[in-house]
């Protein structure tokens, strides 16, 4: 872990690695896009920046033909969170945070619905290493997902239960009171304990296309756990932030410890 946290920190030293995260967390961007952002800076030392992020865990990389797609991995972040800020102190700083946003904005917060839904996409890229076998992994991706699972779309004071079955048209469900529910996903593609793709608003609502991902790569006696994310629809403009703070929070929390604490 410390170790981690020294790749971290090394990894957030520069201020041009500050700036291209600040850049990715607005969307993924391919190396020469980056470039573009910083003329007064070489490619190779853009692609030099890049290798210390991917090393810090803060930027992953997908290869879409001939290009290299760089994507925010906030998850690292989550943890360094986790370790130093508690949760009352979390609501204190969101406090303050809220307040500085009102001052510097000046009343510009005011927003038509026109401004807050239209057409947009988001695709969201984001990993975590899980000390467990990938086997363990997927059976608590899946089947105990109901065990460590934290959003629920049933009214407040209603308890639910999840049930996940990883198999073809099986369903990611939750179920209150007598008929009453929500499917989380729909699964159309298996290979485990590889990976799992389904189909689900997540949350969303409205004329919304979502579909997510997860990928389990064994590593060292590990598991990187992949996730993918993508929507697209009539998107409120807070979604996209919302969910990848989800899906940390989920995914780099949650079922990290529930999988890690369990062996």
């Amino acid at each position: 872990m410390e170790d981690e946290l020294s790749t971290l920190f090394k990894a957030l030293g520069h201020p041009i690695r500050r700036r291209i995260l600040d850049i990715l967390k607005q969307s993924a961007k391919t190396t020469g896009e980056l470039n573009e952002y910083f003329p007064e800076v070489t490619r190779y030392a853009i692609m030099k920046h890049l290798t210390i992020l991917e090393e810090g865990n803060l930027v992953v990389v997908r290869r879409e033909g001939k290009y290299r797609r760089n994507f925010l991995n906030a998850v690292p972040l989550q943890e360094m969170h986790n370790r130093w800020v508690g949760k009352y102190m979390q609501s204190t700083a969101n406090t303050l945070l809220n307040l500085q946003a009102v001052v510097e904005k000046k009343g510009d917060l005011m927003m038509t619905t026109t401004d807050q839904e239209q057409s947009r996409a988001f695709r969201i890229e984001q990993e975590v290493l899980i000390a467990a076998p990938r086997e363990q992994v997927f059976k608590a991706l899946t089947e105990q997902a109901g065990d460590w699972w934290e959003f629920r779309l049933a009214p407040k004071g209603v308890s639910s239960h999840f049930s996940f079955e990883p198999v073809p048209g099986g369903q990611f469900i939750e179920k209150w009171g007598e008929h009453e529910g929500a499917v989380w996903g729909n699964v159309y593609y298996v290979n485990a304990p590889e990976e799992i793709r389904l189909h689900g608003h997540l949350g969303m609502q409205g004329a919304v296309n979502s579909s997510y991902v997860y990928r389990l790569l064994e590593k060292e006696g590990a598991t990187l756990l992949q996730l993918s994310h993508t929507a697209s629809g009539v998107i409120e403009e807070n979604w996209e932030q919302e969910h990848s703070e989800g899906w940390k929070h989920l995914l780099g929390t949650l079922l990290k410890n529930y999988v890690e604490q369990a062996k």
